[in-house]
């Protein structure tokens, strides 16, 4: 499984919003998209999912920016990727419909099965807060080298 950068870019972001949550303020799309290194055109159509689906708030003007919508320890990485990313291992394992007509007949099937189980379970199991807290924790070490 590949990750689109749609993905990739939106749950880093919403790392950084779990990283200020609580503080004063909000942060703007340009601070984020500079964190990120990307345009802030393709981080603003990311962030409006994720704004639609109810994850994160927008604040206009002068000190306006974006903010989490929620305790950072209430949103999985499995929420965050249903709003941006299909993360379906293979077709016939998905949860929307399968599309694979060797579905029964299939000797891969349950491999692909426990995969899928696997991988959902490490999504579902892993919130901002987690990847908040271990990226404090990583950035602590390299600060001490």
């Amino acid at each position: 499984m590949k990750l689109s950068t749609r993905a990739r870019y939106g749950l880093k972001a919403m790392v950084d919003l779990a990283m200020c949550y609580g503080l004063q303020g909000c942060m703007s799309i340009s601070a984020l998209a500079q964190q990120q290194g990307i345009s802030e055109s393709y981080l603003e159509q990311i962030v409006a999912s994720l704004r639609r689906a109810g994850y994160v708030i927008s604040a206009r003007g002068a000190q306006g920016g974006y903010s989490l919508a929620l305790d950072p320890a209430g949103i999985t990485v499995y929420d965050i990727f249903a709003v941006l990313e299909d993360t379906t291992l293979v077709d016939c394992v998905s949860t929307k419909e399968v599309n694979c007509s060797n579905a029964c007949t299939c000797s891969a099937r349950p491999l692909w099965l426990r995969l899928q189980s696997r991988i959902d379970d490490v999504l579902q199991h892993t919130t901002l807060k987690d990847l908040a807290d271990d990226y404090n924790t990583q950035m602590e070490r390299i600060k001490n080298e």
